[in-house]
């Protein structure tokens, strides 16, 4: 396994592509909080998992493979899809829910989402209860101008037929693809008529910073981020400078509902609100204990008031960067416990395009909180509203109030 700096590599933790929706795997893997590191592939030692016959370290596999081929009365799978099933299988077995085995359409969305932008045609897509893929064009979209309309049901992309019940990643990744170039959509509108439209692809981009003053706060701002790519950093940076122009001093930094990204993006957004020091630290099967500090980064918002908002899924990454400014005393987290995610995996893209997520690494706060099956407490407790309203927001409007630019908080 290799974990040189000098490979292609990244630790990473979508987001619903803005003009698609979000992958299911991705749902599902925000949801539950992770940080990961993309690295280049090793060359692994075939195993011949299916290979009627062929050597093996598994060979039940292979005896099972040869029973089913024999005997079932039905049609058997491809051979790549029980593969696949072997794999999913093999993976399980290691018992650790964030050593994964991903598919290639869903680690395709993955790796765009964490880069920031993809080529798209600009449509949200959703799945009927008979398995229809209906879609949405987004205002002022490629697909809007091709002519696709809301509710048409998508029968083809290109060449290929879509089958009843689709995946969302299957669809979405056969949709994307190079900026500036074609993918042909079969549809049949509302009115029953089919329809084959060419749409040529732009760049989607996937913001993962939002900011706004806060409404009857003129010197408040707020501070959104949903995952943490690639791009997190230098929206945050426009971000802050945005809201200073416009009289900002105190910000709340919304982490609610960000289950992680990129870990070195979140280090480098550490930086925004802290002036160097540990931001965290790394330990591994082998090897000294690591410490990854906050970099100086131009434009920080080192001396404003701050607050954190959080809740149960905010993850890994989101983590990393709420502890950080909990435990160096820089700003105080408001809602509830953090998930509680404290490994790191290794990304290894496979020869098919699919990816390996494996588990090679734990971290901690820079007091050395244990974070597994825990996660941060709040400084405040705050429960969400019932009624409809930000009973968190409003808590953080509350003790910025009570914080002066420029002075040690309360």
């Amino acid at each position: 396994m290799s974990d040189n700096s000098g490979t292609n590599m990244k630790r990473i933790l979508p987001y619903a592509a803005i003009g698609l929706l979000q992958a299911a795997f991705l749902t599902v893997a925000f949801a539950t909080g992770y940080v990961v590191r993309g690295v280049e592939s090793d060359q692994a030692t075939p195993l011949g998992l299916l290979s009627p016959g062929g050597s093996s370290n598994y060979p039940l596999l292979n005896e099972v493979r040869g029973l089913l081929a024999s005997h079932y009365i039905g049609t058997l799978p491809a051979d790549k899809i029980l593969e696949y099933g072997a794999i999913h299988g093999l993976v399980a077995a290691v018992g650790d829910p964030y050593t994964v085995f991903v598919e290639p359409p869903a680690h395709q969305l993955e790796t765009q989402s964490l880069q920031g932008a993809y080529g798209g045609v600009g449509v949200s897509l959703a799945q009927t209860a008979t398995g229809d893929t209906v879609l949405t064009p987004l205002p002022d979209s490629p697909a809007a101008a091709a002519g696709v309309k809301d509710g048409d049901v998508l029968l083809a992309v290109d060449d290929t037929t879509l089958q009843s019940g689709a995946s969302a990643d299957q669809v979405t990744a056969l949709i994307r693809g190079p900026i500036g170039s074609t993918v042909r959509l079969k549809v049949r509108h509302v009115s029953g008529v089919t329809e084959t439209l060419s749409v040529t692809r732009q760049e989607i981009q996937l913001p993962s910073v939002t900011a706004k003053l806060i409404d009857g706060h003129a010197d408040m701002g707020l501070i959104a981020i949903s995952r943490f790519s690639d791009m997190t950093p230098d929206e945050l940076g426009k971000a802050l400078a945005s809201l200073r122009s416009q009289g900002a001093q105190r910000f709340v930094l919304d982490l609610r509902n960000d289950g992680g990204g990129i870990l070195e993006s979140a280090i480098s957004v550490t930086g925004y609100f802290l002036n160097g020091g540990v931001a965290m630290y790394e330990t591994q099967r082998s090897g000294p204990e690591k410490t990854y500090s906050a970099p100086v980064v131009a434009g920080a918002a080192l001396d404003q008031p701050l607050a954190v908002l959080v809740n149960h899924n905010t993850a890994s990454a989101a983590e990393i960067v709420a502890g950080a400014l909990l435990d160096r005393g820089r700003a105080p987290l408001i809602g509830q416990a953090t998930y509680g995610k404290g490994s790191v995996q290794l990304v290894y893209d496979l020869s098919d395009g699919s990816s390996l997520h494996v588990t090679a690494y734990h971290w901690y706060t820079p007091s050395h909180r244990e974070l597994a099956q825990v996660g941060l407490p709040p400084t405040y407790v705050v429960q969400p509203a019932t009624d409809g309203s930000d009973a968190e927001l409003a808590y953080a409007i509350q003790y910025l109030g009570s914080v002066k630019p420029g002075t040690t908080p309360p």
